[in-house]
Formats: structure tokens, C-alpha cells, sequence
């Protein structure tokens, strides 16, 4: 089975939802919508208090090159434009907008459309960049930036990421399993973008029944595949799904694109087609509500801006009290909410609610020196010394340690028996990194 070195094999839970059809969340009646949404530079907002706004209607948007704007998900009213909590705990400016809870948009083939097969690269690219579409696998990296490799770059192959390591998730397992043609055409489309000549979906082999829905939809094209990979965290990781699927290394400090290889995500790639033959812009995703701390665990279609609270009151709520933890994402790489005020934002792939003895302990030991995170790093690091580092300040030891290789997967701190939080220390580390290098006090 074709996979990477080192990982790990985590209990993945997936039999609480991946028999779970996708269900439309009740439309919200309020929504916050974050302007910085995306890797790059934030949105200016487009709109004021007091404005009248529609579905899909663009809210915010940037000049920046690295950047995607962001659109009404309802039509309503804007309250205010302030900051506000964003699930990655920084308070963000954000459009508040109060709607009627009626949809007033229906998005359905536009036959004013173009066919994809008749637009270029460049306007492929611009319909995705307009659409506000980003990567739907967590990083939420614009999409047509993505799409838009330099001219000394040939990419021979687009890697579609099926993989969904993430314990807990299964939003892309649905997805695949109940929108099989849109992957497939998205995909088609991401090809043409970037002139690949072949195309691929790569699948843990835990998920046969997408596999077979898939191939299905694939048919006889001979340029496109289904590649099963062995069921090990992290393979969705984009060098790690590279290294399994193709057998090339992307060198330390390379980008997918130096090995000729575009990565997306599969949701991806149904927006992708969305946004070309409906013009639907990135409203609403696909979001797993999951865990022993929920009542009934779900896969529900929700408006970008819906608040977690909403959303969880649709899955029946909390099922337990006392100790929980509410994390945005799954338990490798989710971060832990302390308000449930937080909107669902494009990055949002799960809500993951633990209770009782799946919440990790606030107290961690002294490291002994066993060297298990060094043993399952994916990407062959020493995590528990650049994690050192990365804790105490120590700038220059942690830049030539290649600490910002980390893909901040979690394995390290998964394994530690002392249960240190490796990857925390490393995430502050490079914090800390990125401002000594602003101020130039490293």
C-alpha cells in the first residue's frame, strides 16, 4: 500500500458520522463574517452598518496579489462592522450581518455560464479568485494563487486530497460519496488551470465506498486515477500525499509546484466547479460536528458566519457536562474555542466536542528523552528540541533546526508520554520568529 515514512495511527472515530448523509443547516438569522478568512492579506470592507446586502454579494476584498474576498452567505441588513472573535482566537474585523432566515438565492446551472473547456487558463482563474474560494483542507491558501505557478514551473499532475486523516472528520468522505461528479469536474478544471496533462485522487483505504463512487464518476478517462493510500496520519499532508502517490521528494524549503505537482483538497474542488458553472461564490462549506461530547454527531451544509452555538444546538447540543473541549477542526490540528460566539469561517472542517478522559491533560512532565517524536515526524525533524526552542525564545537555534519545516500535524505531541505540547511550543516559536525578523532583533 502506497504510503509515507514515520506517522502514526491515532483512533479515528469515523463511524460517528461517515454514514451520516450531508443535512442543510437551518438558514442563521445572524452571521459574522470575518474579513481575513484566508492566508495573505485581510479584506477591506466593502459595505457599512446600515447597508442592505444580498446572498452572495461581495462584502470585502483586497488589491493584494495573496488574497480572496468574502461575501454575504445571507441577505439581510449589516449591523456593524467591527472585530470580533475568530476561531483562531485573535479578534478579527467582521461583517455582522441580520438576515430574515429565508434564502432569497437559489444556485443552479447559469446557462450564461461558459463551458470550462472553453475558458483559459487566466479566466479560470479569475472566475476561482472573484469566487473567494480558498483551500477548504484547514490552510485556506487562495486558491487562484494556488493555480497561478511561475512560468518556469510545468505542473504535470494535480493531486486531488481525499484523504481526511483528521480523526473525527468526514465532511470530504461525504462529499466524495454524494457529489462524486463535482470532485471530478472540479478536478478537470484545476487541470486545465495549470495545463497538467494528468490528475489524480488520493484516498485512504479506509475509504473504499469513495474510491468505488469515484471511479464511477471518472468513467473512461484515461488521464485521471483513484489512488488508495495506506489509512496512517498525517497522509493528507501535502509532501506526505505527494511522496505516497508519486514517490517525489519536495525539498525542504520547495513548494509541490518545484516537483511539478499541484495539491487541493476535493471540497475544493466542488467549489471550483461551483463557482464556474453556477457563479456560486464561497458562501457555505461542508462541516463534520462530531465527538463524544455531542448529542448527535452530523455532516451539515453551513452558512460561512453561522455561529459554533447555532450549530451545535443543530446536532442536539452538548451531551455532557464538566470537562470538555470544543475544538474547531479535528483533535491533531484543532484549536480549542473557550466562546461559542466564534463563526464558522472557510477553514471550518469539523467542530470536534471531547468529554471526560478524551480531553488532553493540562499537565505535562519533563521530557525523558525517549525519542518518539523524533521517531514518527513525517517530516524528520527533532520536535522535541526545536519545541524547546520555540518555548524559551531561542531564535537563531530554532531557525537552523528547520523548525519552520514543521507541518504542525501533531504527532510529536500525540506520542510524548510526558504529554509536552510540542507543536504549541513550535506554533509560538514561529511567532516569535516572524516578529524578531520584522524588528530585525533576532
Amino acid at each position: 500500500m502506497k504510503t509515507f515514512k514515520r506517522g502514526i495511527h491515532p483512533a479515528y472515530h469515523k463511524e460517528l458520522t461517515s454514514g451520516s448523509p450531508i443535512e442543510d443547516a437551518v438558514l442563521p438569522k445572524r452571521v459574522v463574517v470575518p474579513l481575513q478568512q484566508h492566508a495573505g492579506t485581510p479584506c477591506a470592507p466593502l459595505v457599512k452598518k446600515g447597508d442592505e446586502v444580498r446572498e452572495g454579494q461581495k462584502i470585502g476584498d483586497a488589491d493584494s496579489f495573496v488574497s480572496a474576498p468574502v461575501h454575504a452567505p445571507i441577505t439581510g441588513r449589516v449591523k456593524d462592522v467591527a472585530p470580533h472573535i475568530h476561531p483562531a482566537g485573535a479578534r478579527v474585523l467582521s461583517v455582522i450581518i441580520e438576515g430574515d432566515g429565508a434564502s432569497k438565492e437559489e444556485w443552479k446551472e447559469d446557462p450564461s455560464a461558459p463551458d470550462a473547456e472553453r475558458l483559459s487558463a487566466e479566466e479560470i482563474r479569475k472566475v476561482i479568485r472573484e469566487a473567494g474560494i480558498v483551500g477548504l483542507g484547514g490552510a485556506a491558501f487562495p486558491t487562484a494563487v494556488k493555480l497561478s505557478p511561475p512560468k518556469d514551473r510545468k505542473i504535470d499532475t494535480v493531486i486531488l486530497n481525499g484523504c481526511e486523516c483528521e480523526p473525527y472528520l468526514t465532511a470530504d468522505h461525504r462529499v466524495m460519496i454524494e457529489e462524486p461528479e463535482k470532485v471530478v469536474q472540479g478536478l478537470k478544471i484545476i487541470m486545465r488551470a495549470v495545463g497538467a496533462s494528468a490528475g489524480c485522487i488520493g484516498i485512504e483505504d479506509n475509504k473504499t465506498d469513495c474510491a468505488d463512487s469515484l471511479s464511477r464518476a471518472i468513467a473512461k478517462d484515461p488521464r485521471i486515477g483513484v489512488i488508495l493510500l495506506e489509512t496512517k496520519y498525517p497522509q493528507g499532508a501535502e509532501k506526505m500525499l505527494i511522496k505516497a502517490v508519486l514517490r517525489r521528494n519536495v525539498p525542504l524549503g520547495k513548494l509541490p509546484l518545484d516537483v511539478g505537482v499541484i495539491v487541493n483538497n476535493v471540497a475544493t474542488a466542488v467549489k471550483i466547479f461551483e463557482a464556474v458553472r453556477y457563479k456560486k461564490p464561497l458562501i457555505d462549506r461542508v462541516v463534520t460536528v462530531s465527538g463524544n461530547g455531542v448529542k448527535t454527531p452530523k455532516n451539515l451544509r453551513v452558512r460561512i458566519g453561522t455561529a459554533f452555538s447555532d450549530v451545535l444546538g443543530q446536532c442536539g447540543g452538548l451531551s455532557e457536562e464538566g470537562e470538555r473541549e470544543i475544538l474547531a477542526g479535528g483533535p491533531m490540528m484543532g484549536v480549542a474555542q473557550k466562546n461559542l460566539d466564534v463563526p464558522v469561517v472557510k477553514g471550518t472542517s469539523g467542530i470536534t466536542v471531547v468529554a471526560g478522559a478524551s480531553v488532553k491533560p493540562i499537565k505535562y512532565e519533563p521530557c525523558i528523552r525517549c525519542s518518539n517524536c523524533v521517531e514518527v515526524c513525517p517530516m524528520g525533524l527533532m520536535p522535541y528540541r526545536i519545541a524547546d526552542m520555540g518555548k524559551m525564545g531561542m531564535m537563531d537555534g530554532f531557525k537552523s533546526w528547520s523548525a519552520l519545516a514543521c507541518i504542525e500535524c501533531g504527532c510529536c505531541s500525540f506520542v510524548c508520554p510526558a504529554q509536552r505540547p510540542l507543536v504549541e511550543w513550535i506554533r509560538v516559536g514561529k511567532i516569535r520568529l516572524r516578529n524578531s525578523e520584522k524588528t530585525g532583533s533576532m
